[in-house]
């Protein structure tokens, strides 16, 4: 049986203390990302492809990592691979694809230790918000999603 207030023990980290890399050969997608997870509180590197990442993985030591698998020269699970066999073998990942890869490769690459979820392209911005809060245990900004409208959205006259 769980203690209540397990949570109250271990209070959740401030997103503006967390470095997460995001790894993807597609600027646009970069972009997209980026605008999420800034909204987010969290701080953000970017690299485009696997030997860029893993010169960002060293130089920056980045909290979690948002990873594509379809990248060019070094893929997605060779950057995986790499990181098990380096100081950076603790940091999360989580890995996005945009192509069908079947159920014994996704299993597959959940089974690694340091991937932790498995997204598919296109991306929902409050899933993958909510993803990464849940990984490295941060508390989402206190943001007031639709109450401001501008200045038309007030009571009919």
């Amino acid at each position: 049986m769980q203690e209540e207030g397990i949570f109250s023990e271990h209070p959740l980290a401030d997103p503006a203390e967390k470095l997460i890399l995001l790894v993807d050969d597609d600027e646009s997608l970069l972009d997209l990302m980026e605008h999420i997870i800034k909204r987010e509180g969290f701080r953000t590197e970017r690299a485009t492809d696997g030997n860029e990442a893993l010169k960002k993985i060293e130089a920056h030591a980045p909290d979690l990592i948002l990873l594509d698998m379809m990248l060019p020269g070094k893929g997605g699970y060779e950057v995986i691979r790499d990181l098990q066999a380096s100081d950076a073998a603790r940091i999360p990942v989580i890995v996005i694809t945009g192509r069908y890869i079947d159920r014994k490769n996704i299993d597959m690459v959940r089974g690694e230790p340091n991937v932790r979820e498995f997204l598919q392209k296109p991306l929902r911005p409050a899933a993958l918000a909510a993803t990464i809060h849940s990984i490295l245990q941060t508390r989402p900004p206190e943001i007031n999603r639709g109450a401001e409208r501008g200045p038309w959205s007030g009571p009919s006259l």
